[in-house]
């Protein structure tokens, strides 16, 4: 496969998650981010803890989730449970069919 296949097909498979992105958003009540992964999912839970040596870690439990991951073959999961050091983004989210939003018709 010559680089530009390769290229090729690395777009044509980011093309097809932001599609079924677009698809599945309006399923989900929350977007998760960590320094890994972005999830949508409609439970989400983080927990501040510390390791033996002082460190602080979230832990964060997912359910009813989509991951954004190109190398998945199934990105629909029942839950999960995530552990980083780094930052974690929870956002709630707001769909136009919400009250926020009005009525679109």
């Amino acid at each position: 496969m010559s680089s530009d296949e390769l290229e090729n097909y690395e777009a044509a498979t980011e093309l097809t998650l932001f599609k079924e992105y677009r698809d599945v958003f309006a399923m989900f009540k929350y977007a998760v981010e960590t320094d890994q992964r972005f999830y949508l999912c409609n439970s989400v839970e983080v927990e501040t803890k510390l390791t033996p040596a002082g460190q602080t870690y979230f832990e964060v439990v997912v359910d009813d989730a989509w991951i954004w991951d190109n190398h998945r073959p199934a990105r629909f999961i029942r839950n999960a449970r995530l552990m980083t050091f780094k930052d974690v983004q929870v956002e709630e989210l707001a769909h136009p069919a919400s009250p926020e939003f009005g009525s679109l018709t």
